[in-house]
């Protein structure tokens, strides 16, 4: 979930609207019944975006918390990215800001409490402009206190500077000036000399499409000299992001959602993670990376639990969702495929989450239920894990232009925002589903009986693979199936992307049957697991005609009569 706009119930919506007109979720709404609800859902594990402290325009110097500078703070709530304190939470998530740690650890103690484990951001890469902790332990020093300035790159600087040049912040990024009350951009902000921008920009002048609200941060790498690595010794920045993961772990973390791990070089996540986990043998490390060619080296080297698998199941899914005819399911067959090498364990399954548009959105599928196949998939392909951004399992379309990002078909993660159809499931605290339509009810039915199942069966757990469509020539376009199956229990997942009713011919060729240790005589029942259809008797090498709805999905339990 984006923490600050899960428990907010303000409907205003204004563009670039201050937190007191749009108002903002705070730690404390996410109560024991919404915590209850989230694991009825089907979930293990919350991950809590944005709760570092990061760059924000509300105003909260009264409580000793800097005001961060317009000039270098995307949107008014500013990117949970930029982080300003990496010792301290997000004052926007406080009722009481004084009392910010303490609310946010009784979080993580009543997310424990109703049988969920707590995932945080670990941002290694970068930190906003401004970058100053106040919270810090006594025996901490700050990123850049004691660097020397007067050169580009020494592998003992946390930051990389551009001697002799300051800052030019984008001249074209002025939302706010003379728009709307409150800081203003006034092209102002000072640093000097300037440093490398986060995105791996090494001029003092970064364009708006950059992230220019960001400083990179030095963990060896002398990226303007042939990419050279200076390892030995071991640079500063190691040693102070390893303090920064033992420092949550002893929070009660159980682990971190590591943003642009792959940014940050191999060497230094295969030295912190074994010294964090030899502490804390149970913390989970997922790594966003979005390049295929490192994956295994991430996994290996890296000692990485989990990796996203955007680039190859969810770019692939996406085109078969977006019904712009662009789509092949030989796209599935390809991940399946690469990933058979031992690493589909290893990849975190997912169809939304804050950087990515929403499916109901008009700039994506345009309907909530184009995700029935396509979640269907990626709960059941493999055993790694599969999540969901809050407001998904719903149909939230991502509809509103909330400030900076415009209006992209995503939930903003730069401004306050109320989240409509999260919000009508929020039913004003209850977090009953009051609110929602019975179209929308019957969507989160179906996350439910998913989740539940891709959790609960054996087969899906820990089964084999076995494409069936993918060793077929006669599959109609759209259509995909395959076998999941254990020596105790296998089951058939078969799912069309089509917008239309599609008929298929279901037959378990003696090649399939041989894999599932199966004998080729006799009479399956096919029982769905997913829907309330009718049970199926198949003979097992004679077709079957099924047809199959538009966007619909079944996982059926493959029973020998």
């Amino acid at each position: 979930m984006m923490t600050r706009l899960f428990g907010n119930q303000k409907t205003v919506n204004k563009t670039y609207g201050t937190l007191q007109e749009n108002g903002v979720g705070k730690f404390n709404d996410i109560n024991h019944k919404a915590l209850q609800e989230i694991k009825k859902l089907g979930a293990t594990h919350v991950w809590y975006t944005g709760v570092l402290e990061h760059a924000l325009m509300t105003d909260y110097s009264k409580f000793g918390v800097p005001l961060d500078d317009a000039d270098v703070v995307k949107g008014r709530a500013g990117s949970p990215y930029a982080i300003k304190d990496y010792y301290d939470v997000n004052p926007d998530l406080a009722v009481d800001v004084r009392q910010r740690m303490k609310e946010f650890e009784a979080l993580v103690q009543r997310t424990h409490s109703n049988g969920l484990k707590v995932l945080i951001d670990f941002v290694p890469n970068h930190v906003a402009r401004y970058y100053e902790s106040d919270a810090k332990p006594a025996d901490v020093q700050d990123f850049g206190s004691q660097d020397d300035k007067s050169i580009g790159f020494k592998p003992n600087n946390n930051y990389y500077y551009i001697p002799g040049q300051s800052l030019q912040v984008p001249a074209t990024y002025n939302p706010l000036s003379g728009k709307y009350p409150g800081p203003k951009e006034d092209g102002k902000f000072a640093e000097s000399p300037a440093k490398a921008t986060g995105n791996d920009v090494f001029s003092a002048s970064p364009s708006e499409n950059d992230w220019f609200e960001t400083v990179k941060l030095n963990y060896g790498i002398d990226y303007q000299n042939n990419r050279t690595a200076h390892f030995s010794p071991i640079p500063d920045t190691w040693n102070k992001m390893r303090d920064i993961l033992l420092f949550w772990a002893g929070k009660g973390v159980d682990g971190f959602r590591c943003d642009m791990a792959e940014m940050v070089p191999v060497e230094f996540w295969a030295w912190v993670i074994p010294q964090v986990k030899a502490k804390h043998p149970d913390l989970l490390f997922l790594a966003e990376i979005y390049n295929p060619k490192e994956y295994h080296n991430y996994i290996e080297t890296g000692k990485f639990d989990f990796l996203y698998d955007k680039v190859g199941l969810y770019d692939g899914l996406r085109r078969l969702m977006e019904n712009k005819g662009q789509g092949t399911t030989s796209d599935i067959t390809k991940v399946w495929r690469e990933e058979s090498r031992g690493i589909s364990h290893h990849m975190l399954r997912f169809l939304e989450n804050h950087d990515e548009q929403r499916i109901a959105s008009p700039d994506f599928a345009g309907t909530p239920w184009a995700a029935v196949p396509a979640m269907t998939v990626s709960a059941t392909l493999g055993s790694g894990p599969i999540m969901v951004y809050f407001g998904q399992e719903v149909g939230e379309p991502g509809r509103g232009h909330e400030g900076f990002q415009g209006e992209d078909g995503r939930t903003t993660i730069f401004d306050y925002w109320g989240v409509p159809t999260h919000q009508a499931w929020m039913n004003g605290g209850q977090f009953d589903g009051g609110k929602l339509t019975p179209d929308q009810q019957n969507l989160r039915a179906f996350y439910t009986r998913l989740l539940h199942l891709s959790t609960s069966r054996e087969a899906i757990k820990k089964g084999k693979f076995y494409a069936l469509t993918a060793e077929e020539n006669s599959a109609p376009a759209g259509v995909y199936a395959y076998l999941r199956h254990t020596t105790q229990e296998q089951v058939l997942v078969l799912v069309n992307f089509n917008r239309k009713a599609t008929d298929y011919g279901l037959s378990l060729s003696p090649a399939a049957l041989t894999a599932l240790n199966l004998g080729a005589k006799g009479t399956f029942l096919l029982q769905d697991l997913l829907t309330d259809t009718p049970p199926l008797f198949i003979q097992p090498t004679v077709k079957t005609s099924i047809t199959l709805a538009p966007m619909s999905a079944h996982v059926f339990l493959l029973q020998k009569k």
